[in-house]
């Protein structure tokens, strides 16, 4: 195996001192002409290649931002994870993706590779409800931004959608279509974005003199559609069958629909349905789903301009930010039932 050329062999090979090749290669206008081109042409023969990550720990200064995200394979932290590296590209940039797959775990393990890393910073959605991971995290004093979930007890930035207000558009929408009966699928209790779009619904329901007995949560281990399967299982099981149900992601919903298909239950006719990201499968589904849509890549391409804001050496304090995007509600055919 070739050996790689270090300083040390330019230096050699040129006559002259580690510091002048150093100088150079990073203060070239300090080294005389002819002690330079004799540098130059020492790099030339040897292929010698700085080490750009070794450059950038000396000067604390990364050209990598780190993205941990809950699950890559929900095309929502797909379309994040474009926006930030789009927002990332533009500034000379590049992204470090992980998936912490929920698991608080795994994140733990992503965080303290981004600070062995010593990337420029973080954009994270937290699957650690109790900020234990963010707390560790914090002590590395690497900036980090938070998409898709309100700093709750913490002063850094934040990029989310507001989740009370899209639960509410959702049950809204149910509800006007004379629904008095809905399940909310609702994933994991301990993420704050489940529980938020769960205060809208109920929000909606008071609105409409209905009380929380008009909700039944069927909560899920997971956001994925093999857990949207098994609510739709439980959910044909129950003995007063709500007639609309209202979903806490895409996935989830798509699994709902699959779980009626399967059983020969229509939709909308036989159980409406709303899911919530309206990622591109919804309007794709056999019977096109209606959705909450969030703005994903634009939660992403700002999230890494708060970041950046934060990172650059403007000289200028930085002031924390939370930024929250207003929800829309996409209305397609898996809810336009007519009760």
């Amino acid at each position: 195996m070739a050996q790689s050329v270090g300083i040390k062999d330019v230096a050699r090979v040129a006559g002259v001192s580690v510091g002048t090749v150093s100088n150079v290669i990073n203060r070239p206008d300090t080294v005389a002409a002819e002690t330079r081109a004799r540098v130059l042409s020492a790099i030339d023969r040897l292929g010698y290649v700085r080490s750009e990550s070794a450059r950038q720990l000396r000067a604390g200064r990364s050209r990598i931002m780190g993205l941990l995200v809950l699950d890559m394979g929900n095309p929502f932290f797909v379309d994040v994870a474009r926006g930030a590296e789009r927002a990332a590209r533009q500034a000379g940039l590049g992204v470090m993706v992980c998936n912490s797959a929920q698991s608080p775990s795994e994140e733990a393990e992503y965080l303290s590779l981004f600070a062995e890393q010593r990337v420029r910073g973080v954009l994270l959605t937290p699957a650690d409800a109790s900020g234990r991971n963010i707390e560790a995290f914090r002590r590395h004093g690497i900036p980090f931004v938070l998409v898709d979930r309100v700093a709750e007890g913490t002063t850094e930035c934040s990029v989310s959608v507001d989740d009370v207000a899209g639960g509410a558009l959702a049950v809204r929408h149910l509800v006007d279509a004379g629904h008095r009966s809905i399940a909310y699928v609702s994933g994991p209790p301990g993420l704050n974005q489940v529980r938020d779009r769960r205060t809208g619904a109920l929000d909606a329901l008071a609105e409409a003199g209905l009380g929380p007995d008009s909700l039944h949560e069927l909560p899920t281990e997971r956001l994925d559609v093999a857990a949207g399967r098994d609510a739709g299982a439980r959910l044909l099981g129950l003995a007063h069958r709500p007639t609309a149900a209202f979903c806490a992601n895409d996935l989830l919903a798509l699994g709902v629909l699959q779980a009626m298909y399967a059983a020969g239950v229509g939709v909308p006719d036989d159980l409406a349905i709303v899911g919530y990201d309206d990622i591109e499968f919804a309007a794709a589904a056999a019977v096109p789903l209606t959705s909450v849509r969030q703005p994903a890549v634009t939660m992403g391409a700002l999230a890494a301009e708060l970041l950046l804001e934060e990172t650059e050496d403007t000289g200028a304090p930085h002031e924390h930010r939370r930024v929250v995007l207003a929800p829309e509600l996409v209305v397609r055919r898996s809810s336009l039932s007519a009760r």
